[in-house]
């Protein structure tokens, strides 16, 4: 008997550390096979070119290919239900931006995910700011005279929008709730028809990304306003946030960040968000986010793109109520 009890007691010592070991081991065998990078939008865009160059820069760090695909509709719902309903093993991974991110759950009438419960934060890559451009024959330099030339032609002048609900038409409604102004909206089927009519004067002014504005900023065929943003833009270190010229609390971007499924395992996480860092680092990406004027994240823990998303949720669906903007 006492035998009995001595060989149950060295075989039960001994099971003890099989379990960290198997958990470590299940950690260090992530990624088993290629990782597939859900793009929500078409190919081609700034979202599609910034997706790209990260998957081809993590391929080293994690072993395996990671192959960009691009999911689109509904605004990038498509996708992000996609990714949401992926298994929760890391290998599905969402790059998101603000509208599938946060927009869309105020926006759509019905969404099939929730952007605060149904991911598990990976990485905020960072933000592409938004940036007020008019047409060089509107008789204003700054917002400052932009604001009181606005109010002294209440309804008279008009900003362009890539589309109802887009981040271009939810700019504008929140300049004119914080600014007390009266600017028309004109909803676009795209950013490029939108351009065409604001260069060819047919409205005045728009709220676009500073990468579609620049060329056009230089060329002088655009008067840039200010940057839309907290921060003034690396791209256009002179011009000033609309913040410092009047507008107090408004900051407007376009932000980007990599979700997993709910539920996918810490360690699975870490790692990814480990191989994404190490890639933002490197200078060829660096450059070419910078000549873009893409601005990187200061924060890039999974915690902070969790607390990112949550407000910024809470912050457009305020925003999205006073456009009256719904889709389907």
């Amino acid at each position: 008997m006492k035998l009995l009890k001595t060989l149950a007691l060295a075989a039960a010592i001994c099971a003890l550390p099989v379990l960290p070991i198997l958990s470590t081991a299940q950690a260090q065998a992530f990624p088993t096979k290629p990782i597939s990078l859900i793009i929500p939008f078409p190919p081609g865009g700034p979202t599609d070119a910034m997706a790209r160059t990260l998957a081809a820069e993590i391929k080293g760090s994690l072993g395996q290919p990671v192959i960009v695909e691009n999911r689109a509709g509904a605004g990038g719902n498509i996708g992000a239900d996609f990714v949401a309903r992926a298994p929760a093993d890391g290998h599905t991974l969402l790059f998101g931006t603000s509208g599938p991110l946060a927009i869309n759950a105020s926006l759509y009438r019905k969404i099939s995910y929730d952007p605060t419960t149904s991911f598990a934060p990976v990485i905020q890559i960072g933000q592409l700011p938004n940036i007020l451009v008019v047409n060089p024959s509107l008789p204003v330099k700054d917002v400052r005279e932009l604001i009181a030339y606005s109010k002294a032609h209440p309804g008279q002048l008009s900003y362009a929008s890539s589309g109802n609900g887009a981040s271009s038409h939810l700019a504008g409604v929140l300049f004119n709730g914080i600014a007390g102004t009266d600017l028309q909206h004109v909803p676009y089927k795209g950013t490029g028809p939108a351009l065409n009519d604001l260069l060819g004067g047919q409205v005045s002014m728009s709220f676009t990304d500073v990468l579609t504005a620049l060329p056009y900023i230089k060329a002088g065929k655009l008067r840039a306003l200010g940057i839309a943003t907290a921060q003034r833009s690396q791209a256009l270190p002179e011009l000033p946030t609309l913040a410092e010229q009047g507008v107090k609390g408004y900051d407007v971007s376009v932000f980007f960040g990599i979700v997993a499924p709910a539920g996918t395992p810490p360690e699975t996480i870490a790692r990814l968000n480990k191989a994404f860092t190490e890639a933002l680092a490197t200078p060829k990406v660096k450059q070419l986010f910078a000549s873009q004027g893409f601005e990187p994240a200061t924060d890039a823990s999974p915690q902070q793109l969790g607390r990112f998303i949550a407000a910024e949720t809470a912050k457009w669906k305020d925003v999205v109520k006073k456009s009256g903007a719904q889709l389907d």
